[in-house]
């Protein structure tokens, strides 16, 4: 059992790891909030500060996870690193500009305003999150690390 469960994990590594490294990119991202939301406490403009400053944190906590555990990109020249970097930083631009949109899009004008766990809108909410988090991966997989596995090796 613990062999075919080797063997699974072998086979679908990429993505169990990009599922797992999400996971903790959403921790990252919910603490940092909540941390923030108390540290400005008195600003006005609190949510909008503290959700900014977690979604960097989250930015920044992904690129290094996907960079090291997920795609397995090994070159760690500063240039490469700034093109590296500056393509997964554009990529999630775009999708954090689609999150930002999509949700009050599906709940406003789609009326998309389902209760989940008690909160309106929740599930466009979710449903977004999900299409989110399949182009990151697609971005990532094709465009920001795209065959950094096999560059590695053939260097070693």
């Amino acid at each position: 059992m613990i062999e075919n469960c080797k063997k699974i994990f072998e086979k679908n590594r990429e993505i169990i790891m990009y599922l797992i490294m999400g996971v903790a990119t959403t921790v990252v991202n919910w603490v940092t909030y909540a941390v923030f939301i108390r540290v400005l406490s008195d600003c006005s403009h609190k949510v909008f500060y503290s959700n900014t400053l977690a979604w960097i944190f989250g930015v920044v906590f992904a690129y290094i996870t996907n960079k090291i555990w997920v795609f397995e990109s090994h070159n760690w020249e500063l240039s490469f690193i700034f093109k590296e970097a500056g393509l997964f930083l554009s990529a999630r631009i775009i999708t954090g500009l689609l999150e930002i949109v999509g949700v009050p899009f599906l709940v406003d004008t789609l009326g998309f305003k389902m209760p989940l766990f008690g909160t309106e809108g929740m599930m466009a909410k979710v449903l977004v999150s999900v299409i989110v988090t399949i182009l990151n991966y697609v971005f990532s997989k094709l465009i920001v690390f795209k065959g950094k596995k096999e560059v590695a090796e053939q260097e070693n």
